[in-house]
């Protein structure tokens, strides 16, 4: 029988495939597609004709708003296409901020020309040239956030953020690095402007640039403040790099010389661990304040780092604030100079692809820790408590029972990196902090199977570390990445990354921990290191007993999934009014939860949800529970000699 039905059903296959075409050609009743415009012009790999200038007036503090002047040269009359960037570095994602971009007006010859946007590519003009016309002037006002609900504050009183990515357009047609620019800009009077750009000097009130070509430019940010000060990070050293501090107020900007040696100690550990330099000269634009938006995005021969005010001065209690500026100075090297190839494109308008974000931002975050701790940024117990925060955040991932890393790649592109209800089974962007822990897994093993001769470091120097003193990006691939590691230490280094990376992974990744003689472990006590990342958030963290985060308000803000709030129905945007009776305390939860230990209670609490109030029942009887690394005895202590500074 068997055969037989084989048999008519392959007739039928073959009598379907003959009768497909036509019944194809026959169109079905109803709307068809409406024809799609002509694709935007694509890039080529040749000179745009002409110096591109670009004017910013950065002086309108109180509305926030950055008003731009650019001039296009022309070579011939007609159709025009300008664009505006899309797709931009360091976010890996679709995020030009194109909504804040208005008053756009087009000119030639001083007479207003009509424009179309294009009805696909939003982020693409379209202008007709007229004849005689040798340029276009094309201005427009960039309208920043003057609310923190409506994005990144960029402005103050006290200091600006400058993105040129965000205010200048460009000609489609050609690879940015072929077009030539020349920046300006008038900051307010009697500020100091920091930036990787060269100045040719001020006239008439406005700061002169060299020109660029777009992709430094794009590259190159700047910061400007009422208070500001310059460190030099590597007296005498074969490029400057500076800190470049700018602060709410005057007395932010003062450094310990203790403070300053570390940060100096972190150029030292760096060249140590890379043995190059990607750059002529490199500044760390440091903003330091509650009022302006906090910031962490690389560049080639910069950085934007905006943190707590008190960096400085309240040095003590902010350990978890001390990596920033060490994972955004390994971007030099991992992922500016060395790029994913999928991930570089030619212009900021064709998509980038990010299948290999768990090495440009996973082991920068491995890096980042690491050189923190070699330079002093971080003492080993603030590392090793870092380190175990990081641990016990993708021990309870279980998002990871149906995702894979590799697939958080694409988060920002879905998620545009806004907040998640249930982040824990969601994920988001687990390439940076898993992709950490999938890099120290590797790092211990090269060291098991070496006998401690050799280490990820190895990696780092011959992979990064090439064509000392150039800034030419080097594109690499997953084959690349295998090959360099196997240069290190032969071992199957595909099947050990596609088994973390590429393949759903339900088990946490935790073996580099064991394998580098700790295991993380939970106290009802938190470490320093937990604390300052609790203060930073401005949060209440009790992930790992009660299963959510709440603001100091007692709003919820996370709920870890089956959790014990999870099956108590509790949701984010609930808020917490009182605990088993009275009135909300943090410390008061956090002391019923200890005395729930005692006895079989619930833990109740009484929670308002929009209009709604209900009282809640949590049966969790296990106490506090803060994550901590422990010694495993008889093992060899990898983790310290991985933090110790190279000599």
């Amino acid at each position: 029988m068997k055969p037989v039905l084989f048999a008519c059903a392959a007739t039928l296959i073959i009598a379907s495939a003959v009768l497909a075409p036509a019944a194809i050609a026959q169109p079905s009743p109803g709307p068809q597609p409406y024809p799609m415009p002509p694709k935007t012009e694509a890039p080529q790999d040749m000179a745009y004709p002409g110096l591109l200038k670009v004017q910013v007036d950065a002086t309108d503090l109180d509305r926030h708003i950055f008003r731009v002047h650019e001039t296009i040269p022309v070579a011939k009359a007609g159709p025009m296409t300008i664009l505006y960037p899309q797709w931009l570095p360091g976010n890996h994602g679709p995020s030009g901020p194109l909504k804040a971009v208005g008053g756009i007006v087009f000119r030639a010859g001083g007479q207003a020309l009509p424009w179309m946007r294009d009805p696909v590519d939003v982020y693409a003009f379209h202008i007709d040239v007229p004849a005689g016309a040798t340029s276009v002037d094309v201005d427009f006002d960039l309208l920043t956030a003057v609310a923190a609900d409506e994005g990144r504050i960029v402005m103050t009183p006290e200091m600006i953020s400058l993105q040129w990515i965000s205010l200048a357009m460009y000609p489609a047609g050609h690879y940015t690095r072929r077009i030539q620019i020349e920046p300006a800009v008038r900051f307010p009077e009697g500020w100091t402007p920091f930036s990787a750009l060269e100045s040719t000097g001020l006239r008439d009130g406005v700061t002169h640039y060299k020109a660029v070509d777009f992709d430094t430019l794009a590259d190159s940010p700047m910061i400007a403040g009422r208070y500001a000060r310059r460190i030099d990070l590597d007296p005498g050293g074969v490029a400057p790099v500076n800190l470049d501090v700018i602060a709410d107020r005057p007395e932010l900007l003062e450094a310990t010389p203790q403070q300053i040696e570390a940060h100096r100690q972190l150029v030292q550990q760096a060249y140590k661990l890379y043995g190059s330099h990607h750059y002529n000269h490199y500044d760390f634009l440091f903003s330091l304040s509650d009022r302006m938006g906090g910031n962490g995005l690389e560049h080639h021969r910069s950085s934007e780092d905006g943190t707590a005010p008190d960096y400085f001065t309240g040095w003590p209690k902010n350990p978890a604030a001390r990596d920033l500026l060490a994972h955004e100075y390994t971007h030099s090297w991992d992922g500016k100079f060395r790029r994913p190839a999928d991930l570089w494109t030619p212009n900021f308008n064709v998509p980038m692809r990010g299948s290999l974000l768990w090495v440009y931002e996973g082991q920068t975050q491995y890096w980042g820790f690491v050189l923190s701790g070699r330079s002093g940024l971080l003492s080993k117990q603030e590392a090793l408590d870092a380190l175990a925060t990081t641990a016990a955040t993708y021990a309870y991932r279980v998002g990871r029972e149906w995702r894979s890393v590799e697939d958080t790649t694409n988060d920002p592109v879905i998620a545009a990196r806004r907040p998640q209800p249930w982040l824990s089974f969601q994920r988001s962007e687990d390439y940076y902090s898993e992709g950490q822990l999938v890099w120290l897994d590797a790092d211990t093993l090269i060291r098991e199977k070496s006998g401690g001769k050799r280490s990820l470091d190895d990696f780092a120097k011959g992979f990064f570390g090439i064509d000392n003193g150039s800034w030419t990006p080097v594109a690499y691939t997953f084959d690349d990445v295998v090959a360099a590691l196997n240069k290190v230490e032969p071992y199957d280094w595909a099947g050990f990354l596609n088994a973390r990376i590429n393949q759903v992974a339900p088990k946490p990744p935790l073996d580099g921990l064991a394998r580098g003689g700790w295991k993380l472990a939970y106290t009802d006590t938190p470490t320093d290191y937990f604390k300052s990342a609790e203060a930073r958030r401005k949060s209440i963290d009790l992930t790992y007993s009660l299963g959510l985060t709440l603001s100091r308000e007692a709003e919820i803000t996370g709920v870890q999934w089956e959790g014990p709030a999870f099956k108590a129905g509790l949701t984010i945007g609930g808020k917490i009014l009182a605990v088993n009776g009275i009135a909300f305390d943090a410390d008061r939860l956090k002391d019923v939860i200890t005395e729930a230990k005692k006895g079989r209670d619930p833990i109740l609490l009484l929670v308002k949800r929009g209009d709604r109030f209900t009282s809640v029942a949590i049966d969790y009887h296990d106490g506090l529970r803060y994550p901590r690394l422990e010694r495993i005895e008889g093992t060899p202590d990898l983790l310290s000699a991985i933090y110790a500074p190279k000599k």
